[in-house]
């Protein structure tokens, strides 16, 4: 498609942590067309309310960054929600977006898609060979539905659909719910909470042993513009920093960000997770993008960020 800093573009979830990075980068860009709708304004899992939001605004680009999310706690508890709703609201962009004849859509999965026991680091071609992690199975599932209904797309009617898988994020505007947040901003808030409540110990969960890929959540959203302003040649892309780090080590370098300086316990009756999550870069890099942001400075980014909005933090409460 010929793109334009004028180009009609829909970024689905514009205020969640992804794709409100997503929006500052193509402002910061030049693009001046930019669609956002809140969920008030239109529900995803309505594909009626989706088919005629495509019929009025006319995008030339969508990009998927809404989707249901939360941590290990949050999959288990409620794995009904998080299979169907992510469903339901990708099914309904990607397939009201090709029959409103969008040309260019960048779907953004997991790298929970991949198998459990993948061999490490992990290649875009092991997805569906093994058996996945059981505590975000549901997600994991609805995520790969919507990489192949890309694909399928892409296949059959020859459009540029690209998924990218990214690898854990984090940075401004993320959730720290304790109940519902991912592993870094959960451990960022509980150190900075014993931290003012006169340095008490950290629980954490698990052993602390389990690897696992961190990007600065601006890094990503260089990666999709990297993808909006190119015909990538793959259906799928990796998206990371290519190394990883243990628990334990992340724990650490968290807790000297923050400046907590009680104990960090660890509760190794609760669940680990996949032992080990690292991603195979090197297809995104052969085209020509890589990461830029160190983990420690992205930490200290997004403890800023945390201060700076510490009395509207978002919080995600999981609703049956």
């Amino acid at each position: 498609m010929n793109l334009k800093k004028s180009t009609r573009i829909y970024i689905a979830g514009h205020r969640g942590m992804v794709g409100s990075a997503v929006w500052r980068a193509l402002v910061s860009k030049g693009y001046s067309n930019l669609i956002g709708k809140t969920s008030v304004e239109l529900d995803l899992r309505n594909q009626q309310a989706v088919t005629n939001f495509y019929k009025k605004e006319e995008p030339g680009v969508v990009i998927d960054a809404a989707a249901k999310v939360g941590g290990i706690l949050a999959n288990n508890d409620f794995p009904y929600q998080f299979l169907m709703e992510n469903m339901q609201i990708q099914n309904n962009l990607i397939d009201g977006a090709f029959k409103a004849g969008i040309e260019k859509f960048i779907f953004l999965g997991s790298s929970c898609i991949y198998p459990k026991f993948a061999p490490q680091p992990l290649k875009e071609e092991y997805l569906l060979t093994d058996s996945l992690e059981p505590t975000n199975e549901w997600y994991a599932i609805a995520k790969i539905t919507g990489v192949k209904a890309c694909q399928s797309i892409r296949k059959q009617y020859n459009k540029d659909y690209v998924s990218l898988m990214p690898t854990n994020l984090y940075g401004s505007f993320d959730n720290f719910d304790l109940q519902s947040s991912h592993v870094l901003p959960a451990m960022l808030r509980k150190f900075h909470e014993a931290k003012i409540n006169n340095n008490s110990d950290v629980m954490l969960w698990g052993s602390g042993t389990p690897m696992r890929e961190f990007l600065f959540v601006d890094d990503m959203a260089e990666a999709v513009i990297f993808a909006l302003e190119n015909h990538l040649p793959e259906f799928s892309y990796n998206i990371g920093v290519g190394k990883d780090i243990t628990i334990k080590e992340l724990a650490e370098t968290i807790q000297s960000v923050t400046g907590h300086q009680g104990k960090i316990l660890w509760d190794d009756n609760k669940p680990d997770g996949t032992p080990r999550k690292l991603m195979d870069v090197s297809k995104m890099k052969e085209v020509g993008w890589e990461y830029s942001t160190e983990l420690e400075d992205g930490i200290k980014k997004t403890y800023k960020w945390f201060l700076d909005n510490i009395n509207k933090i978002k919080e995600i409460k999981i609703k049956l």
